[in-house]
């Protein structure tokens, strides 16, 4: 039957289901071809019909009402129903045959895997004895016979006979490459990245023309696989991926930081606490291990971590200089390198709620010995990474536009600071008693300056900064006033720009009665601190100290966004896991 002969008979016939075509509310979802719930189009009802025979009335206004399917629409139609028809029977088709290739596929590579099992290597018993080493010696082992084990960190397939793969055994990088029937065992078809392997071969220099970690690769002559890590869903490369999200990187920290950024951050900081433990040394300090569970405050009760101690109330420690000022007398100048926690509902880009501090005390000094101290740390500090062959790579890498700080710092006042900010037209908000930002002033004396502002003024000014003697007001109840102006404390903070503040420090309170002074004004109980107070009574001295956030000078110095990247397991507010 011809396609006219097939519109007229479905227009003519009676015998056939009758179907209602609205086109201004039928549904051809919703709707089921009734005269109550009619299609949308015409070629819904033929799809209804599946292509048989009927009756279509159809209205395309409401004066007009339902009038019998022109036969033109109907051929129209028809001729697209039984087109989709032939288009669907051609997708089920090659659905089918796609089905089949593939089960097929499955099948061969089954069998491919099956056959794998079938090759064993074994190690040729002619060859020397492979020497073990760590990656990081192979230049030295160039030419030997060696056996290096680690994970697989990168992976690719060159053909049939041919795989390069990187491995990673924490000390660096090696390029690995196996031939021939190493390439066809089963281990070596489902090997995937982060498996851990043993690998036995030659270190030979890469060919001309040709790279690799370190100029050089591993021809394997033999190899196994220790632990073998999943695929599929489950791979690696499912974990994380570029378009993972902050909140996906920070669940799976453990897997991060296995990628050359995240151990790279590590290496440097383990050089900078390295660098603070070298310096403190020549300087002769002793490193002290103060104790982190205290019963005393040291920078404000409101971002104290407070905890039940035996049925007594404790905090986790803010800062542990009043426990490293008690070991003037005994020990001399004193240093640590710990965790500090502070409390603070903060989610800036430079807040944590632990983080690693570096805090000096030292004995017998004068307020320009103790700025002459920090600018000095930083210096030789960032100096020994510098020179550090691995470290100094890592910071070209991250920060290839690091500027090494010199010598001597710009030193401001804050009474300097707070004309500067005046003068810059930079605001400080007024807010009214629920913390509501109601408008904008001027920066007064004995204004506490924001991170925002000391940020925008560090930054224009482009160089570290000794920011000295602020209010007493705004300082802690230790700090010791200046003596050319009772309203200041001799106090210090050094700002770097991109940052901020990096260390904080002042001279202490050395006088019982001054002291005294300082707890009334804060409000603070002295009965718990009769042993920091004791300080001013059994030979008191003149003293100083400051305590530096390793996490913000690493940031700086490895131009990271967030101190969270500079952390192993960053701990902030609302984060606690891994």
């Amino acid at each position: 039957m011809s396609l006219e002969q097939s519109a007229a008979s479905l227009t003519l016939s009676e015998s056939g289901r009758k179907f209602w075509i609205c086109e201004l509310q039928g549904h051809d979802v919703e709707g089921n071809g009734t005269e109550k719930m009619p299609f949308r189009t015409l070629l819904r009802a033929f799809e209804a019909a599946g292509g048989a025979t009927g009756e279509f009335a159809v209205r395309k206004n409401v004066a007009e009402g339902y009038q019998p399917a022109a036969k033109a629409a109907i051929k129209k139609a028809l001729k697209l129903y039984e087109a989709n028809v032939k288009k669907a029977q051609k997708a089920a088709e090659r659905s089918a045959a796609e089905k089949e290739e593939a089960a097929l596929n499955a099948a061969a590579e089954q069998a491919k895997l099956e056959e794998a099992r079938k090759i064993v290597l074994s190690e040729d018993p002619a060859l020397p004895v492979a020497k073990k080493i760590r990656i990081r010696d192979s230049t030295d082992n160039r030419g030997a016979r060696v056996k290096v084990s680690g994970w697989v960190h990168r992976l690719r397939v060159q053909g049939k006979d041919m795989m390069f793969v990187v491995l990673r055994d924490g000390s660096g990088y090696i390029q690995c490459v196996l031939t021939g029937r190493q390439c066809h065992t089963y281990d070596a078809l489902t090997l995937s990245v982060e498996s851990t392997v043993t690998i036995h071969g030659t270190i030979k220099v890469v060919p001309e023309g040709k790279s690799a970690p370190g100029g050089h690769e591993l021809v394997a002559d033999y190899w196994a696989v220790l632990g073998k890590a999943p695929g599929g869903d489950d791979a690696f490369g499912s974990k994380l991926n570029a378009e993972s999200s902050p909140d996906i990187l920070l669940d799976q920290r453990h897997l991060v930081i296995r990628g050359e950024t995240a151990s790279s951050v590590l290496r440097v900081r383990a050089l900078l606490l390295k660098g603070f433990r070298d310096f403190f040394d020549s300087r002769h300090l002793t490193e002290v291990t103060p104790p982190l569970m205290v019963q005393t405050q040291v920078e404000g009760g409101s971002t104290l971590f407070e905890f039940d101690y035996y049925g007594e109330k404790a905090y986790l420690t803010q800062s542990s200089q009043l426990y490293l000022e008690t070991c003037l007398a005994s020990i001399g100048d004193v240093y640590c390198l710990t965790e500090s926690f502070r409390a603070e509902r903060s989610h800036t880009r430079r807040h944590l709620s632990e983080f690693t501090h570096c805090e000096v005390e030292l004995a017998f000094i004068a307020f320009d010995d103790l700025l002459d101290m920090m600018e000095d740390m930083v210096v030789s500090v960032i100096g020994s990474i510098m020179s550090h062959p691995v470290g100094s790579k890592i910071v070209a890498e991250l920060n290839p536009n690091f500027k090494v700080p010199k010598k001597p710092f710009r030193r401001m006042n804050y009474v300097d600071a707070i004309a500067w900010l005046r003068e810059h037209g930079i605001k400080k908000d007024v807010k009214d008693e629920n913390d509501v930002k109601i408008g904008e002033a001027d920066f007064e004396f004995g204004d506490d300056i924001p991170e925002g502002p000391e940020r925008r003024m560090t930054d224009t000014i482009g160089e570290p900064i000794l920011l000295c003697r602020f209010p007493a007001e705004v300082k802690s109840f230790y700090m010791k006033k200046c003596p050319e102006d009772r309203r200041l404390t001799e106090s210090v903070d050094l700002l770097m720009p991109g940052v901020g503040e990096v260390v904080g420090g002042s001279m202490r309170i050395s006088d019982l009665d001054e002291l005294f002074e300082g707890y009334k004004r804060e409000g603070i109980d002295p009965t718990p601190y009769y042993w920091f107070t004791d300080q001013r009574k059994y030979g008191t001295c003149e003293h100083g100290g400051f305590g530096l956030g390793v996490e913000r000078l690493l940031a700086w110095l490895l131009d990271r966004y967030t101190v969270r990247e500079v952390c192993l397991y960053p701990r902030f507010m609302g984060r606690c896991q891994p």
